[in-house]
Order: structure tokens, then sequence, then C-alpha cells
């Protein structure tokens, strides 16, 4: 499945247990020897919630949000759908063409991020070359977000790899370019372990809400990404609701074994 090009392997295991090695994921996300995928997601059994997904990267690391695979597993599962995160649970309606999410209170404290010493996350007093004064959130995975005039100009495929893993990031973190025109967000993402994305659902969460806080956008606000628009709405003090498609591409079955 995809969610405006972010794209997935979803393995089903509720039924049927499946675990696989962070080698075993990055051979299956492969896209010239594998099957191909941004992020690979393993459904599971849940005592709290009616199912639970585990998100890996492409390069097989686990990570807590994947906002896009939460609107496929929403509409995948159907009807509303109660999910079990590593960054906690997730509540998704299917409409016709997709899935609304509610991803829960965006955290805003330097230790919730996290970051490596305190500071004030809505106007970070850093920057890397160009890119500067960036807020950053945490909306169930760490974002840091930069507002600047054009996101298309931005070397995002450079200066991301060297933010993601900077020392200020203790657990790695996404990066989101952001230019806002007639109210409307534009965005590229690069995501940790996975690079350059056609769209980033918790990107776009994080982003409405630091634009949003910042003054410069109001809810809900369309988030442009390469990939298609998401509707990000939030107000102070309540949960994140994501709105967009999803898109079922196709059902197969492999013998994991081979791979890895």
């Amino acid at each position: 499945m995809h969610g405006l090009g972010n794209d997935f392997v979803i393995i089903d295991a509720r039924e049927e247990q499946t675990e696989l090695s962070a080698a075993q994921v990055a051979a299956i996300a492969n896209r010239h020897s594998g099957i191909g995928c941004d992020q690979l997601i393993i459904l599971r059994p849940s005592d709290t919630a009616d199912v639970r997904m585990q998100i890996f990267n492409a390069d097989g690391s686990e990570v807590e949000a994947c906002g896009n695979a939460a609107r496929c597993v929403a509409k995948l599962v159907g009807n509303e759908t109660r999910i079990e995160t590593a960054g906690g649970i997730i509540i998704g309606n299917a409409t016709a063409d997709g899935a609304i999410v509610n991803m829960g209170q965006p955290r805003f404290e330097w230790q919730s991020i996290p970051l490596a010493y305190a500071m004030d996350t809505l106007n970070m007093p850093v920057g890397w070359e160009d890119l500067q004064n960036p807020a950053a959130v945490n909306v169930g995975n760490p974002h840091v977000i930069f507002f600047v005039d054009d996101s298309a100009a931005v070397e995002l495929d450079r200066l991301g790899s060297m933010i993601e893993v900077d020392p200020l990031f203790p657990d790695k973190v996404n990066v989101n370019v952001a230019d806002i025109q007639e109210g409307r967000i534009n965005l590229r993402v690069w995501e940790r372990g996975v690079g350059l994305t056609r769209a980033c659902g918790t990107g776009a969460c994080a982003t409405a809400v630091a634009a949003i806080k910042r003054g410069l956008a109001s809810s809900p606000v369309e988030v442009n990404l390469p990939g298609g628009t998401l509707v990000i709405r939030w107000s102070e003090g309540e949960n994140i609701e994501m709105q967009g498609p999803t898109t079922y591409v196709f059902a197969g079955e492999a013998d994991w074994a081979e791979f890895g």
C-alpha cells in the first residue's frame, strides 16, 4: 500500500507469528533485489487496541510512528480502528478514498523530542548552513522543521543526511523544510533511516503544528508534499487530526527466509 507515494510492505502477522531481522527488513525493502518500500509494517495482535503496528525503516531500524502507514492500516482494517504503536495509541477511521487518523497530542519539551540539552524548541538557536532557527516537535517520533522561502531550492538530500545524525538529536531526527504560500504549506521531508520521501504523515503533522504555533498558518491547513496533499487539524492542547488518501497496490506471498 502507499499513502501519497510513501509506500509500505504490510505483513499481516495477527494470526501467524512473523519475526524478521534488521537485515531481512532491509533486503525486503530494497527496490532492486527485494520487494521495495520506504517502510515495512508488521501487524500483530494487541492487548490494548484492535491491532499493533510495528514499523521498520528501509534500513532495518525500528521507529515509533508513521502517519501514512497508520492511514493505510486504518483503511485496511476498516471502520474505526485503534492502532497500538511504540509512540502510543492512534485512532483511525476509514473514508471512501483513505482515512482520517487521530495522531494524539504533540510534545514540545526538549527532553521529549529528545534533544541533547535544554533549549526553546519553538525557536531553536541552532542552524546548519542556510537552515537556521528551526522548531522541534515530537508526534510519536522526532521532527525538526525549518521554515524557508523556497523549500524546493534546499539541498535536502545533502543537508538532511547531515542533520539526521547530528549529536543534538540522540535518537536521530526527521528533517522537514517548508515554505508557506497563501496559507498552504509546501513540505519536503528527509526521513531518518529512509532518506527523501514523496510524503511523510508525521512530518506533515509536526510541520503544521509548528506553523500554527508560530502564527504562520491556521487550522485546518493543507500540507502539499511531492506525492500529494494532506489536511491537518490542530488546536493548542488538542490532538492532531490528519486526513488523506491511501492506495492498495497489490497482495502476494513470499518466503521471508529467502531475504537477508
